[in-house]
This record gives structure tokens, sequence and C-alpha cells, in this order.
């Protein structure tokens, strides 16, 4: 049976993933909207946020219902944000991704629950600046158990500690320094928890990627003097971008770059 599971068209498995994703990517809209108020995502059932009337089972279906009431709530008519469609449809593409990329393994599964999570924390520190203890705390033993699973104990081991302890001392040397909080708390959960689940060599990709990316982000904003060097700016999206980057490129980025940095044969 496994066998000709696995033996089925990789497009098969991307469209698949599609319609998962498209699924967990309306759960992943609850979460945006519930978890930063400290609310339950299962109950009370979904709902209009302006009326407070229950949203209808079709309407509630991924895309299609936000298609069919052309943007507005049955109830009030008022109009939804184009944000619900686009998260879900964000959270469909990349689980086709991960699905073709990973195909019927163990794998896919981890990384079919890691990054709806990463959408999720993605909006949350854009929109609060704060990435859940929620996710982050239980991410560190699922990290753990994942990256055991993946690369072994020790690695996943000193991937948590490197990565947490890297942004623990960062955090702590500027609040010494500085006397104000340079780095969340969320921050150094998150990466800790992503240094379980990638390893230590990966957790430093993450790390490298994702600041190089904020920077990029950063001195882009001043360059259009949106931003300055007081601008608190949230750095969970570039950590997460970075993860993302991991996940898919990371061990042949790594690899090439090592290559780079090989002594040549004599």
């Amino acid at each position: 049976m496994i066998e000709n599971i696995s033996a089925l068209p990789p497009w098969i498995f991307s469209l698949v993933g599609l319609v998962y994703g498209l699924m967990v990517g309306s759960f992943a809209n609850v979460c945006i909207s519930r978890l930063p108020k400290k609310e339950s995502v299962v109950f009370p059932a979904s709902h209009c946020p302006k009326c407070n009337q229950p949203i209808h089972v079709t309407d509630n279906i991924p895309l299609i219902g936000y298609l069919l009431l052309k943007g507005k709530c049955r109830n009030c008519q008022q109009k939804i944000s184009a944000i619900y469609p686009a998260i879900e449809l964000l959270t469909g593409l990349l689980m086709a991704a991960v699905f073709y990329r990973f195909g019927f393994t163990l794998e896919c599964l981890i990384f079919a629950i890691v990054v709806p999570a990463l959408v999720i924390i993605t909006v949350i520190d854009i929109e609060h600046q704060i990435i859940p203890d929620v996710i982050t705390l239980p991410g560190i033993p699922f990290g753990l158990i994942a990256g055991s699973y993946m690369h072994g104990l020790w690695d996943s081991l000193l991937g948590l500690l490197i990565g947490g302890g890297m942004f623990w001392l960062l955090a702590e040397g500027y609040w010494r320094l500085r006397g104000a909080v340079g780095m969340g708390g969320g921050d150094i959960k998150y990466i800790a928890a992503a240094g379980a689940l990638v390893g230590w060599t990966q957790v430093l990709f993450i790390i490298f990627v994702g600041a190089l990316a904020g920077a990029l982000f950063g001195g882009l904003g001043m360059g259009v003097r949106k931003l300055n060097f007081l601008s608190r700016i949230p750095f969970g999206p570039f950590l997460a971008l970075a993860t993302l980057i991991s996940i898919f490129f990371g061990e042949p980025i790594v690899e090439w770059y090592l290559s780079l940095m090989a002594p040549p044969p004599l």
C-alpha cells in the first residue's frame, strides 16, 4: 500500500498539499485573529468580526467562499479583508511545495505542521510584534523530536543551544549596554525551536539569512524614508523566511558554500 502511494506522480502530492494547505490556511486565519488576544482557537465557531454572526459552512470554504460572497459578509454586507484569502492561498501554495518536495515521507508530515506555523508567526509578528508562546514553547520539544529523527539528537541539541544561546546573549548584551529591549523573548524561543528542528549548521544559516534579509529591508526602508535607525522592525518574518529557505534549499546552499571554502587540491 505504502509503495503504491509513494509511486504516485509528484503533481498528485502537490494537489493534495494544496487542498490541505487551503484548509489549514483557513485555520491559520483563526489563529492569527485570536492568539494575540489569548482567545480560544476552537470556540466559538468562526464568525464575522463586524456583525459577530456565525459564518455559514459553505461561506467558510477556503478561497471559494470569499469569491462566492464577492468579498462581503453574507449578513451585514461589510467588506471582508483580502488578507484572509491571501493567507489561505499562501499556505496552500507552500504546502503544495512541501508535498512535492518531500512526497510520502515523515519529513513531509513534520513540515506540514511547521510551515503553517511559520505563516501564523509571520503575520502575527507583523501586526502585533509578538511571537506567541503557544507556538514557540511547544515548538521546542517538537523540534527536538523531529530534529533528532532527521539529523540526530546531538545535532538537534546543538542547534537549540547555539540558536537560543546566541540570541539570548545578543538580547542580554543589548540590555546591559543600552538599558532597553533590543530582541524580544519570542525571537529567542523561536530560534531555539528552529535550531532544534534543523540542527546546528542550518540554524547558523537561518540566522545569517534572516539577519541579511532584515538588514536589506531596513536599508530599503531608510532609503525611501519610511524607517530610521530607531524604527522597530519585527524580526520574526525574516527568521520565518530564512527557515523556509533552509527547509527547501538549506543543505545544498551550505554544501556549496563549504566547497568554496575548501582548500584547493595539491
